[in-house]
């Protein structure tokens, strides 16, 4: 089995660099290659390349079309059978192409999917925000938890897939976000097999912000929908759990105005309890803050995109790239 890593990348060079050092710590003993593909940037990683000799990187550039059409260019350029994505703010432990390779030899499969950590070196909003995107009381798990309920969706910051799965599928499709739940479903209806590998996991720097963190979760709240419209049978009542929640705290607040206060008590409890896990987990009550917050910035965008979307996609049957186009690359 020969690896390739395929990344697509955007105007990030300093990311690339830690990303390489990285590929180039692995203590994999075979060889394998990189794809790194510039996806139209203006802040080229073409020079941060050379500074790697030792590492096998085929590098491309091509305009603008975004990080899906990206890996697939990547995949058409690659010469593995077996090909691992990764996005550019991610840095690989020494152990993960072993595992991956030990992993797949024991009980191959056509494409997988690992998690993400949070390294000690990341800020506290990282760390919060890791949590809240990987936490089994926050989205079920199922960004990497071995307890993830149902089948496994693998997430292209981290994910693999052989060269037959992607040719029978022709790849990711031109939604964005969206394109890694819309790959995982169109390769189950094909007949492949997903799996989750617990071990390889990797540390994902994401660049964050509050206000990103709400416009991603928003985006992520907007193209779920879509992919249902796509897609009926992947419709899980689960969906709509953020916008309940958003409209439960809001109607907990004024019965609570009127002397009725178990609701407002019952999503306080959830909160606390969302507190101490955070706590916990990440060995600091402030991450733990941070977290909750982060928790309430996530149900509040997913949960007001996925109802916007919902009424006009679903409810309205309006055309998703007419009502939505910022989520498409033409």
């Amino acid at each position: 089995m020969f690896f390739s890593i395929v990344i697509p990348v955007y105007n990030r060079p300093d990311e690339v660099r830690e990303l390489l050092q990285s590929l180039k710590a692995q203590d994999y003993l075979e060889p394998f290659e990189v794809v790194l593909v510039e996806d139209g940037s203006a802040d080229t990683s073409e020079k941060v390349v050379a500074d790697f000799p030792d590492l096998d990187i085929s590098y491309f550039y091509k305009e603008n079309s975004g990080p899906g059409d990206s890996r697939n260019f990547g995949m058409r350029k690659a010469k593995g059978n077996y090909f691992i994505i990764f996005d550019s703010d991610c840095v690989i432990p020494s152990h993960y192409l072993s595992e991956v390779s030990k992993a797949l030899s024991e009980a191959y499969c056509d494409f997988y999917g690992g998690p993400d950590a949070a390294r000690n070196d990341f800020s506290s909003l990282q760390k919060a925000i890791n949590y809240t995107m990987t936490s089994l009381l926050t989205t079920g798990g199922i960004r990497g938890k071995k307890t993830a309920a149902g089948k496994f969706e693998p997430r292209s910051f981290n994910m693999g897939i052989s060269k037959e799965a992607f040719q029978a599928s022709e790849g990711f499709g031109r939604i964005h976000p969206g394109e890694d739940p819309d790959l995982s479903i169109r390769l189950w209806k094909l007949g492949f097999k997903s799996r989750l590998l617990a071990d390889a996991f990797v540390y994902h720097k994401r660049r964050i912000s509050w206000s990103k963190f709400y416009a991603q979760v928003r985006k992520f709240g907007l193209v779920r929908p879509i992919l249902t419209s796509w897609h009926p049978q992947t419709a899980k009542i689960t969906f709509w759990f953020p916008t309940v929640f958003v409209f439960g705290v809001l109607a907990s607040l004024i019965f609570a105005s009127f002397g009725f206060m178990a609701p407002l008590y019952l999503a306080l409890s959830y909160l606390v309890l969302l507190l101490i896990h955070a706590s916990m987990e990440t060995r600091s009550v402030y991450i733990g803050l941070l977290s909750v917050v982060a928790v309430l910035v996530q149900f509040t965008g997913y949960g007001l995109g996925f109802l916007e979307s919902f009424i006009k996609v679903r409810l309205l049957k309006k055309e998703p790239r007419q009502s939505f186009p910022h989520l498409f690359f033409d």
